[in-house]
């Protein structure tokens, strides 16, 4: 009796302390993404109070697209060196010298002379572009380690919350502050906002980076079985990427070498994640379209005050990503399982949807619709995707999110260039159309990947119960039925 009753004390003690390391952990997360918020209110803020800071400096529009080009051209340099610094140091440190490097930054142009101010105002683009990346990088790659493989859904959407109300937070507040105290304030707010983070940061203890390695995470099943949930089998056994030159790759990655041919390992350890990120970056570009061509069709319908429609399509759009992050919280807490492959293909084709018919001169009632839905798609977009990049191993995890990043720049770049000059000729409607209705067609191309390989995992599995079911029956003549019978 004494010696059964022990196991199951231990045990009990057992389950305590994991409650109580879980609860510790969701604790520390939290207060990371109050400060994580906090910095991306800075973002938002710096993005309309720059942008019109470069133009009224200069005069010249194109300065404020140059200003934009040098951001995205850092943002996608940071992203192919970023799984490399991941495998040198640790995520802490990355996120800590990201928040310091973009505080020091704005001081600096806060302190630049009149003379210095063009120079300032490129280091900041440099600076805020790369450490923007770096800080998104190693935080979602670093999520499995902080809160754990189970709650890494409820993680990513706490995260997306976060930066949702921030957004709606610094778009809405950066003119009143830019009018009410200038530019100056404006970059003093701005300033310590990132260090209020780079504040958090340091005072929380964060797992993740220095190759994180150790065995493959195992992720709780996607929803209706996502391929996610393979990840870790398919690169050990996929021929060529996997095995043993994967493993001196993977290796290497944690020396910080070869970081290119690791990053493009990465996306062929698992069926359809190289697609995956294809579809991502091309959801990038048809992001541009719409971000380019709101305020152009703001003015259409209200030349006096295009400011409120784009103001408000934003903040309809914050309240359905933040919705559905609750949604998708309360559902991976009731079943345990997170949206997976399916729900990032369906949400693509939904939220591109919803953004080509908020063009097409509906009522303003249905186009506010339009945003909320197009908003809590974009929010089950996020989490999808951020979830199932997080199912890979750790070693490799970094270098995918770091590929991921480089293509979502550079998506958003080159469409911010083609789309610029496509709105000269066309309308709102056909440019914004033709750029998500892309998102749609890859989206779709992508769904039918992700069925292909489910069908052909329910084919095996039929075939191996249909083997373990034949295996023994005396009625087909299997040996061992032969003997039963036999005897």
């Amino acid at each position: 009796m004494g010696s059964a009753d022990g196991p199951k004390a231990d045990e009990t003690d057992g389950d305590a302390r994991k409650a109580r390391d879980t609860a510790v952990s969701e604790r520390r997360f939290r207060f990371l993404v109050a400060g994580y918020a906090v910095s991306s209110y800075g973002t938002f803020l710096n993005m309309v109070a720059l942008n019109l800071f470069v133009y009224e400096t200069t005069g010249r529009a194109l300065a404020m697209g140059l200003f934009m080009a040098v951001r995205l051209a850092s943002g996608f340099v940071a992203g192919l060196v970023v799984g490399g610094l991941l495998a040198r140091f640790s995520a802490k440190s990355i996120m800590l010298w990201a928040n310091v490097g973009q505080g020091a930054v704005m001081l600096v142009l806060i302190l630049a002379p009149d003379g210095m101010l063009t120079g300032a105002l490129m280091a900041v683009s440099v600076v805020i572009g790369a450490c923007g990346t770096l800080f998104m990088v190693a935080l979602r790659s670093s999520i499995p380690e902080m809160v754990g493989e189970d709650r890494r859904a409820w993680a990513n959407s706490l995260s997306i919350t976060g930066r949702s109300l921030a957004m709606v937070a610094g778009f809405a507040s950066a003119g009143i502050v830019v009018s009410l105290v200038g530019y100056t304030a404006a970059f003093v707010v701005d300033m310590a906002t990132f260090v209020a983070c780079a504040v958090t940061v340091a005072l929380l203890p964060i797992a993740g980076g220095k190759g994180a390695g150790g065995p493959a995470p195992k992720s709780s099943e996607d929803t209706e079985g996502s391929e996610g949930t393979k990840n870790s089998e398919s690169f050990e056994s996929s021929g060529g990427s996997g095995g043993s030159g994967a493993g001196k790759d993977a290796s290497a990655a944690k020396n910080g070498r070869r970081w290119r041919p690791v990053a493009f390992i990465a996306l062929a350890a698992a069926p359809g994640m190289g697609l995956m990120v294809a579809l991502r970056g091309v959801d990038a570009f048809g992001s541009s379209s719409h971000n380019a061509a709101l305020p152009i069709y703001s003015t259409s319908l209200d030349a006096s005050n295009p400011a409120v429609f784009v103001s408000a399509f934003w903040c309809v759009w914050a309240l359905g990503n933040i919705g559905a992050q609750q949604v998708i919280q309360r559902y991976a807490q009731r079943t345990g399982r997170s949206v997976g492959a399916l729900g990032f293909g369906y949400g693509t084709v939904v939220m591109s949807a919803a953004f080509i018919a908020a063009f097409a001169g509906l009522p303003l009632a249905v186009t506010a619709v339009i945003a909320l839905i197009a908003g809590a798609a974009d929010g089950l977009t996020e989490v999808a995707y951020t979830s199932h990049l997080q199912t890979l191993p750790a070693t490799l995890r970094g270098h995918a999110f770091g590929l991921s990043a480089t293509f979502e720049n550079l998506g958003f770049g080159v469409g911010m260039i083609l789309v610029a000059a496509a709105l000269d000729r066309f309308s709102p409607l056909a440019v914004v159309g033709w750029s998500h209705g892309a998102a749609i067609v890859v989206a779709v191309v992508f769904l039918l990947r992700v069925a292909g390989v489910r069908r052909a995992e329910r084919t095996g599995r039929a075939g191996l119960r249909k083997e373990e079911a034949v295996e023994g029956r005396p009625d087909r003549g299997d040996r061992d039925g032969a003997e039963v019978s036999g005897g």
